[in-house]
C-alpha cells in the first residue's frame, strides 16, 4: 500500500491484469516479494474455472488454499491485503476498506466506471477519505479515463429507449423462416450446458446451417434478412439480459442457439461479409515502464450527456510499435497477452497456430485477395473472411477454440492480427 497507516491499517489493494495468466504470474511473482521482506501480509487471488500455466493447471481454491465462496471472506480478514483479479471482482464486488488499484489491463465505456468505483464505498468506521484513494495505471491514458467517465458524471439518458418487445417481433420472424425446429435448439442447449463435446454440438448447429445454406433454396436478400435479425437478436437479448431479470426461457436457448449458428450462415451478398465491425488492427508489442502522469487531476464535462442504445462495449489490445518476432515470440506474445481460457497447453496451442496458419495460405483467396491485394482495407477484408472459412471448416476438432472466437471479439482480433503476421 502506499501508506500502511490508511483506514487504520486496515487499507487494501487490488491487482487488475490482462487476464488469468497474467493474474497468475502477477500471483507468484507478488508471493515472492512478500516472502522475500518476512511475508508482512497476505494476497489473494479470483478467477473462474481452471487454468493451466507453464504445464501446470491452477484454480483459485488451489492458490489461495480455501474455497473460492469463501474469497470474499478471507479479503476481509485483516491478514489479506492484496486481491489480483482478471476479471472476476470488477464489478459488483463491495469492499469498503479497499483504497488502491493498480491497473494493468485497458478499461473502457461501462467497465472502467465499474471497476475503478470498487474503490468508493464508504467506511466511516475506519476514517475513509477521499484523499485515501489511490490509483496506479500502467495501462489506461488520462484521456481514456475521462472518456469512460464523461458520459456518466453528471445526467445521462438514452436518446432512444430499447424497446424489449422487438425481442418478441425477431423471435417470430426467425421462427417462421423454418431454418432451425425448436427441439434442435432445445437439444443443443441441454448439450451444451451439460459440456457436451463437438461431436455431438456440431451436427445439431450443421443441420440448422445446411437447411439455410442449401435445402430451403432461400435468395440472397431472404438469407440476407434472416441473417441480420438473427444477430439483431443476439445483440439486443445480450445487452438487455444482462441489466434485467428476464423470465423468457425461450429467448435465452435461441440466444445461444444462434451464437454457434450465425458463423454458419453463408449470404453471397458481399455486404454481408461486413455485418461484424472490423476492430482496428494493432500490432502486439512489448511494453515498458513510463511514468506519464502523477497525481493527474481529470477534469469532466459537466454538460447532460446522451448514450444511444443497445451500443457495444468494445475491448481495446496493446498498442506500441511493431515487432518483427520470429513464430515462437508471436505465439508467446500472444499467450502472455491474451490467454482467456483457451485450456490447451502452450505446446498445443503452438501446433494449433501454426496448422490454423497453414490452412489460411491453403485457402484459395489468399494470394489474390490477400497476399497480392494493395488495398490494405479490403485486405484485412479478405483476411477476416479467410480466418472464418479456416476456423468453420475446423470447428468440429476445435469446438473450445470455436467457442472462445464467437464470444470474445478482442481474443478473436489478436489472433488474426497474430496470424497475419504468421503468413506475412
Amino acid at each position: 500500500m502506499v501508506n500502511s497507516k490508511k483506514l487504520k491499517g486496515k487499507a487494501k489493494g487490488m491487482v487488475i491484469t490482462q487476464n488469468i495468466e497474467a493474474a497468475i504470474r502477477y500471483y507468484r511473482a507478488i508471493s515472492q516479494l512478500l516472502k522475500d521482506k518476512g511475508n508482512p501480509f497476505k494476497v489473494a487471488i479470483a478467477f473462474s474455472g481452471a487454468k493451466e500455466v507453464d504445464g501446470i493447471a491452477y484454480s483459485e481454491a488451489q492458490i489461495n488454499g480455501f474455497a473460492e465462496n469463501e474469497t470474499r471472506d478471507y479479503f476481509d480478514k485483516d491478514e489479506y491485503r492484496l486481491l489480483i483479479v482478471a476479471n472476476k471482482y470488477l464489478t459488483g464486488f463491495d469492499q469498503p476498506k479497499l483504497c488502491a488499484m493498480y491497473v494493468d489491463k485497458k478499461l473502457q465505456g461501462v467497465l472502467a466506471v465499474q471497476a475503478l468505483s470498487r474503490l468508493n464505498r464508504a467506511a466511516p468506521q475506519w476514517g475513509k477519505k477521499t484523499e485515501d484513494l489511490f490509483i496506479l495505471d500502467f495501462f489506461n491514458s488520462v484521456d481514456d479515463i475521462k472518456n469512460a467517465f464523461d458520459p456518466f458524471y453528471t445526467a445521462t439518458r438514452l436518446s432512444e429507449a430499447t424497446d424489449v418487445n422487438v425481442l418478441h417481433e425477431l423471435k417470430d420472424a426467425l421462427d417462421e423462416a423454418a431454418v432451425y425446429e425448436w427441439f434442435e435448439v432445445e437439444q443443443f442447449v441441454e448439450l451444451y450446458f451439460s459440456n457436451a463435446d463437438a461431436q455431438q454440438l456440431s451436427p445439431l448447429i450443421d443441420t440448422a446451417a445446411d437447411r439455410f445454406n442449401h435445402e430451403l433454396a432461400l435468395d440472397d436478400l431472404a438469407k440476407a434478412d434472416f441473417k441480420i435479425k438473427a444477430k439483431q437478436f443476439v445483440k439486443i437479448y445480450g445487452q438487455m439480459a444482462a441489466i434485467m431479470p428476464f423470465e423468457i426461457v425461450g429467448w435465452e436457448k435461441l440466444f445461444w442457439f444462434l451464437k454457434f449458428l450465425i458463423p454458419k450462415l453463408i449470404v453471397a451478398d458481399p455486404v454481408s461479409s461486413q455485418f461484424d465491425a472490423l476492430l482496428e488492427s494493432v500490432d502486439l508489442s512489448s511494453y515498458g515502464l513510463e511514468r506519464v502522469k502523477l497525481n493527474h487531476r481529470i477534469g469532466l464535462d459537466a454538460s447532460e450527456s446522451e448514450l444511444e442504445p443497445a451500443n457495444p462495449n468494445p475491448r481495446g489490445t496493446h498498442g506500441g510499435d511493431a515487432e518483427h518476432d520470429p513464430l515462437d515470440e508471436i505465439i508467446r506474445s500472444f499467450n502472455e497477452r491474451w490467454f482467456q481460457g483457451w485450456g490447451a497447453t502452450p505446446e498445443e496451442q503452438r501446433i494449433k497456430f501454426i496448422n490454423i496458419a497453414d490452412g489460411i495460405k491453403a485457402h484459395p483467396d489468399f494470394q489474390e485477395k490477400y497476399q497480392n491485394n494493395p488495398d490494405a482495407h479490403t485486405r484485412i477484408l479478405a483476411f477476416e473472411k479467410i480466418f472464418e472459412d479456416v476456423i468453420l471448416k475446423n470447428r468440429r476438432n476445435e469446438l473450445e477454440l470455436y467457442k472462445l472466437l464467437a464470444n470474445d471479439p478482442a481474443f478473436k482480433a489478436a489472433m488474426q492480427q497474430s496470424l497475419r503476421q504468421m503468413v506475412a
